[in-house]
Order: structure tokens, then C-alpha cells, then sequence
């Protein structure tokens, strides 16, 4: 199947980095959040990045970055942004009920060919898919944050997923130039990994042993491309749920730190927020 349109849902940390990858490979491409302060709070990261990272790196012009901006079309209708789609990438918070309700929504309004795919770096893809009838056309389609910088999608493939579902993916992948890994479904995934990482180095700042400053400062001498701490103020919300989901499926080994717990709670959610483990500006840029 040849993907031409795209819906994205969600314009939080990965959805409007999403549209702006498909909107910049041609695609025609709707975004649809749930409000319409959500929606301007997302153009305004769209514009942002292209003039931070394409027209003042001289990788586009304004005009360019205009043109492919005006593409995209913003809407809080679900049946508006979804009912002609070819593909739906979902990028909500990391909650399965939500998650499985937005499904059942879609798998009413789009078309029967439609794939459904979801951007989870740890929920169950085939429990997201429990409530719908095209099983066989949903996947997991895992962007890493950056989306410019890491190009890389992780295709998850459930236990109900198509060949011809996982082969429209990679085709996508190599239309956009990006490297792909085929993963079999299992809850925690891939980000199974990260979680652990961040939850174990908030110990070791919780227990005094070191500073956020410190444990980045280790995890660049390790040769992390991005280090720890700054990894999770992106926002300190999708880790703590993450753990939430691994310590229900695997046990308490997984139960997120008491001081992660404190930072959520507290609202202190990284970039998110402007203040997390460090302090950032308004263009998400850490104030030493």
C-alpha cells in the first residue's frame, strides 16, 4: 500500500517533530489535538524547530519552511483529521485506556485499509489493539527524540500484525531515508531499557551518590550519545508511566523511584514545564 496521507495525533514532544518529518517527504499530512490551545502551543514548536534547525542552519530558506508549515492541517475533529487517512500515527501520553479508546474511535471512522499505528515506546501494541476489529493492520512505529537527529523507527510487529502491514512501515522508512528495526511485541520493548537506565541513575541521585551533573558527566565518559538526565527532563512523565506499565506486567523490580514519583507529582516535568533535574528557557534550552 502507498502511504500519501498522514494523520498525527498529538502534538506533544514526538507527534509535531512527526508531522514535520512526513510533511517534509511530501506527504499530505493532519494533525489533530484536543484543544485548540494545544494545537497553537504545537505550531508554535513547529516554527520554532524549523527556523532553529533548518532556515538558521541554512539547510532551508524561510520560504521553504513556510511552504511545508502551510501544508499541514490543524484540527481538534478526530473524524475530520482521520476519516481519509492512509496511515495514523497516535503520539498521546502513555496510557493504555486512552490509548485503546482512541483505537476503537479510529478503527469507526477511518477506512478499512487504514493502518493503525502507535508511537508507544513500551506499551502492549497488541492491548492497544484489543477493542478493534483490524487487528491485522496495527504496529508499533517508535520514533527516538530527537526525530531529526536519530533516524532511526522502531516497527513493532504484535502477535495480529500483517506482513503486508509491517511492509507498507519499512517502505515508509526507507521513502524517508531512515534506518529501521523489526521488534516482536512485548510490554516494556525497547524502552524497557531506557526506563531501567533513567529510574537506576534518579536512585543514585536520590541516595546522594552523585548529581544530575554527575551522572551525565559518567554517561558521556561511557560514550551515551545523550546523556542520561537530559534524556529524561525531556519529560519526566513518560518514564514514570513507563515504569508504572513494567512494574503491573513484571513486578515491583520496576516501581519507579520514590524521588521520580516526586518530580511528577510535583509538576516538575523537565522541558515540559521549564523545570525538572535542570532549568530550561522557553525554547527548551537548559539555563546553566
Amino acid at each position: 500500500m502507498e502511504v500519501k496521507n498522514i494523520t498525527v495525533l498529538g502534538l506533544g514532544t514526538i507527534g509535531y517533530q512527526i508531522a514535520m518529518l512526513a510533511a517534509q517527504n511530501g506527504h499530505k499530512v493532519t494533525v489533530r489535538d484536543i484543544n485548540d490551545e494545544v494545537l497553537e502551543y504545537g505550531k508554535k514548536n513547529i516554527t520554532r524547530s524549523f527556523k532553529m534547525f533548518s532556515v538558521d542552519k541554512g539547510k532551508m530558506t524561510q520560504e521553504e519552511a513556510d511552504k511545508i508549515y502551510n501544508s499541514i492541517t490543524f484540527t481538534t475533529s478526530m473524524e475530520n483529521a482521520a476519516k481519509d487517512a492512509d496511515l495514523v500515527i497516535e503520539s498521546v501520553p502513555e496510557e493504555m485506556e486512552l490509548k485503546k479508546q482512541i483505537f476503537k474511535e479510529l478503527d469507526k471512522i477511518c477506512r478499512t485499509d487504514t493502518i493503525l499505528a502507535t508511537n508507544s515506546s513500551a506499551l502492549s501494541i497488541l492491548e492497544i489493539s484489543s477493542l478493534i476489529n483490524r487487528k491485522d493492520k496495527c504496529a508499533g512505529f517508535h520514533f527516538a527524540n530527537p526525530v531529526a537527529l536519530i533516524r532511526s523507527i522502531e516497527i513493532i510487529r504484535s502477535f495480529m500484525t500483517s506482513d503486508e502491514t509491517i511492509d507498507t512501515l519499512k517502505n515508509l522508512a526507507i521513502k524517508w531515508n531512515y534506518e529501521f528495526r523489526l521488534v516482536n511485541d512485548l510490554p516494556g520493548q525497547s524502552g524497557r531499557l531506557l526506563c531501567v537506565l533513567i529510574n537506576e541513575a534518579i536512585k543514585m541521585i536520590g541516595e546522594g551518590f552523585t548529581t544530575p551533573e554527575g551522572i551525565d558527566e559518567v554517561s558521556r565518559m561511557l560514550g551515551h550519545r545523550f546523556p542520561i538526565m537530559e534524556v529524561a527532563d525531556i519529560n519526566l512523565e513518560i518514564p514514570y508511566k513507563g515504569l508504572l506499565y513494567l512494574q503491573q506486567e513484571y513486578g515491583d523490580g520496576y516501581r519507579p523511584h520514590p524521588l521520580l514519583k516526586k518530580m511528577v507529582l510535583a509538576g516538575k516535568l523537565g522541558k515540559k514545564t521549564g523545570e525538572g533535574f535542570y532549568k530550561y528557557d522557553e525554547n527548551g534550552k537548559k539555563i546553566s
